[in-house]
């Protein structure tokens, strides 16, 4: 696995969640995925659609910095810091998180298949 894909999918990802493109999302979060938010509540690739389906998630403002990718085989793991600016369910988001995002390549391409964030204080 080359590290270049990991950053393009890295970026389609974020730009898929700041414009909620639960097609792209669909595409590029695996079935069986998992997913660690900051309260410690575990949720599912259709949890997450829904937020982006619903309306209930929005974002204005997504940024990165402080990337590392580590590819292992058909895995790549990339821990990076995203300042994430919006809403979700009518509450404001304004805050920088640490994610962690396994990625797995499949015949139909990367996909995301567990991560976790946490929120910098």
């Amino acid at each position: 696995m080359e590290k270049s894909n990991v950053v393009n999918a890295e970026i389609e990802l974020l730009t898929a969640i700041k414009y909620a493109d639960v097609s792209v999302l669909e595409k590029m979060l695996h079935d069986d995925l998992l997913f660690n938010l900051p309260d410690g509540q575990t949720i599912t690739k259709e949890f997450d659609l829904n937020a982006y389906r619903s309306g209930k998630m929005k974002i204005d403002l997504i940024e990165t910095s402080d990337q590392i990718i580590n590819c292992i085989g058909d895995t790549a793991i990339v821990s990076v810091t995203v300042l994430l600016k919006g809403n979700y369910d009518n509450n404001r988001i304004d805050t920088a998180l640490r994610y962690i995002r396994v990625w797995k390549q499949f015949d139909e391409g990367l996909k995301v298949i567990a991560g976790s964030c946490a929120e910098l204080k």
